[in-house]
């Protein structure tokens, strides 16, 4: 059994899928679940029917009560198993799943062949279910996109579909919409959250001329701008094309069943084979039914069912184990993946911190800092993040009176304080008021807010994205584990480095476009001998999560993110990256031991049966046996208690 379907299991899943969901000749869906579900409840009924001895349940009432449980899951791995046969491919899974469930019937041990068919078909079908979910939901790409734009024609505006409009148009966007195709700004200046492309969490102030990209939301203000690419070829239409291409880059993981059985499955078939017919060359008495007798239960035992089992038990108790812990994997190909991952890559906005502002330090140039409760007085009147992290630190409960306040898109406040005329702003603020300042400020890399008090400079305040509690731990504890740890992000080089060198990480690249951490993420790949994991929330990390080896978005970040991630932190604690990965290497141990399990006993009951020692109580204990006895290794996984 395999955790991502290779291109035979993905066919026979697909039989499963449509042969059951549709009925020839109408438009009848039928849920891919329905057969399995039928096909369970009908073998459990015979084996009850079995335990109680019921009179009415002949010989020949149980072998078609058998025949219709067995119908629903096996027709189409036979139908499978027949077509590949005559394409030239004879020695296949599906068709030892064939001789031996067919051979199980003739036994007499239909409850044996039903069980086998049945367990491979519910494992394929999760599988298949949980390798394609996050490719189905990739659409949710579009939803970002705006379905109609505002365009200037006929010397007004009107509200007509974004992919109408032409280059050279002139659109116009109202405060708290997104910009939906590429283009330049024709308005003086207007500020843009450009969070959905670049991460970075502070407003952009554009000025006339300047490029505006699709995907941007316009701040608190109408904004003019002039289309230079068609929506087509938008920003958030490449963000969606280049997921779709990462998407499409992730080859199918060719696990162990699959490998194992281009072996296994002629070997079984040679050695059935052989021990039916060479006895009648060397054995005096050769009785043809006792050696097909012999060889049957031979297949009964090497069927593959505690296989099928063991591998995904072992998987799906891993998903439960994390699931609990607040960890959504997407299919258990990611719990393997995962385990062997020799490097992660971190996006830092929303990642590794808050993506919200705190106050880091503040310098006053006068005797007092009354300066500073009055400028988070006249922040109550702005809704800028600044303002809000200010507000928050200062927590003043005096009264102020503040009059007319005037807030300059970009730069900052002004108004009345007490009768004291305050402004808090940038730099460029204080020049074009006229207000004197220490010209080094102008060489402090962090975000900076500048206050006057009646245009005398009076000090500022440096804020920063504040680092999550959990963020300098889990990037030490990966050190530990040898795992190499990168951040990618699109804030400011300097913001990016000052990070790193608090969390002690190596490598830290900024000011980063999608497009350049596509880039970034390649070049890493392709130095890696170990798969490569990025951790992300934003629009702009769906291209970089879905090309990664393993993607990990963080439950609150965007929808995009969550969609196109292979793993979703729901509580978007970074520490919990060192639960998922304890959970996967637990899992994969438990894959090994199963697989181990289930081999050696099957092949000392293998030879047991071919020597004619092992009767049908041995076959059953070599097949359901084992496979209960690896579900129940598979299901301690899910009693662990699992810590970061």
């Amino acid at each position: 059994m395999s955790t991502q379907p290779t291109t035979h299991q993905h066919e026979c899943c697909a039989a499963h899928s449509h042969e059951t969901q549709k009925v020839s000749d109408t438009k009848i869906q039928v849920h891919p679940w329905l057969a399995p579900v039928v096909s369970l409840m009908l073998l459990s009924t015979g084996l009850l029917f079995d335990s109680t001895l019921a009179p009415w349940f002949t010989p020949s009432v149980r072998l078609l009560w058998y025949a219709v449980a067995y119908a629903p899951v096996g027709i189409p791995v036979l139908a499978k198993a027949f077509r590949l046969v005559m394409s030239g491919e004879v020695f296949t899974e599906f068709l030892l799943m064939s001789l031996a469930t067919v051979g199980a019937f003739y036994l007499n041990e239909y409850p044996e062949g039903v069980a086998v068919m049945l367990f491979y078909t519910i494992g394929e079908l999760l599988q298949d279910a949980a390798v394609h979910r996050a490719r189905r939901n990739i659409q949710t790409l579009l939803d970002l996109r705006p379905a109609n734009a505002t365009v200037l024609r006929g010397n007004q505006y009107i509200k007509i579909p974004a992919a109408q409009v032409q280059p050279s148009e002139i659109l116009q966007v109202k405060a708290g919409d997104r910009v939906a195709l590429d283009g330049e700004l024709l308005t003086a200046e207007a500020s843009f959250n450009a969070t959905a492309l670049t991460g970075e969490s502070i407003p952009k102030l554009l000025t006339q001329g300047q490029p505006v990209l699709a995907g941007m939301i316009c701040e608190q203000q109408v904004a003019e701008i002039k289309v230079t690419r068609p929506f087509d070829e938008s920003s958030m239409a490449r963000i969606l094309t280049m997921v779709q291409t990462a998407v499409s880059k992730k080859a199918p993981t060719e696990l162990f069943l699959r490998k194992f059985a281009r072996y296994y499955t002629p070997a079984v078939a040679l050695l059935a084979a052989t021990i039916v017919l060479v006895p009648w060359v060397f054995v005096k008495d050769y009785h043809f039914h006792e050696w097909l007798y012999r060889g049957l239960i031979f297949l009964v035992i090497s069927c593959p069912c505690a296989l099928v089992v063991a591998i995904p038990l072992a998987y799906f108790g891993g998903l439960g184990a994390s699931s609990r812990n607040g960890i959504l994997f997407k299919g258990a190909s990611y719990l393997d993946k995962l385990s062997q991952t020799g490097t992660i890559v971190f996006d830092k906005t929303g990642t590794l911190t808050h993506g919200t502002f705190v106050v880091k330090n503040v310098v006053s140039q006068v005797a007092t800092t009354e300066w500073l409760a009055l400028a988070a007085a006249l922040q109550s009147r702005s809704n800028h993040p600044i303002a809000k992290a200010l507000i928050k630190y200062v927590q003043a409960s005096a009264p102020f009176q503040v009059n007319q306040p005037q807030e300059l898109k970009g730069l900052g406040i002004t108004g009345i304080v007490n009768q004291q005329h305050v402004t808090v702003g940038t730099t460029r603020l204080l020049s074009h008021l006229g207000i004197a300042f220490p010209t080094q400020l102008n060489d402090i890399t962090s975000t900076l807010a500048c206050v006057a008090i009646d245009k005398v400079f009076a000090g500022y305040i440096t804020f920063a994205d504040e680092l999550k509690a959990d963020s300098a731990a889990t990037i030490a504890q990966l050190t530990r584990a040898g795992i190499n740890t990168i951040i990618l992000s699109g804030d400011k080089q300097a913001v990016v480095n000052e990070v790193a060198a608090i969390l002690q990480v190596p490598t830290a690249v900024g000011n980063l476009l999608p497009e350049d951490k596509m880039q970034q993420l390649q070049s890493i790949k392709a130095a890696s001998v170990k798969p490569v994991a990025f951790v992300g929330d934003g629009i702009n990390d769906a291209p970089v999560l879905a090309l990664s080896d393993v993607g990990i978005a963080m439950g609150h970040g965007t929808d995009v993110a969550i969609e196109t991630a292979d793993v979703v932190i729901q509580n978007s604690e970074p520490s919990k990256i060192i639960t998922a990965l304890k959970i996967s290497k637990a899992t994969q141990r438990i894959v090994w031991q199963n697989i181990a399990l289930a081999l050696g006993i099957k092949l000392i009951v293998l030879a047991l049966g071919a020597g004619g020692i092992a009767t049908l109580w041995e076959a059953v204990f070599a097949d359901v046996g084992v496979a209960l006895l690896a579900i129940g290794n598979a299901v301690r996984i899910q009693h662990r208690q699992i810590g970061t």
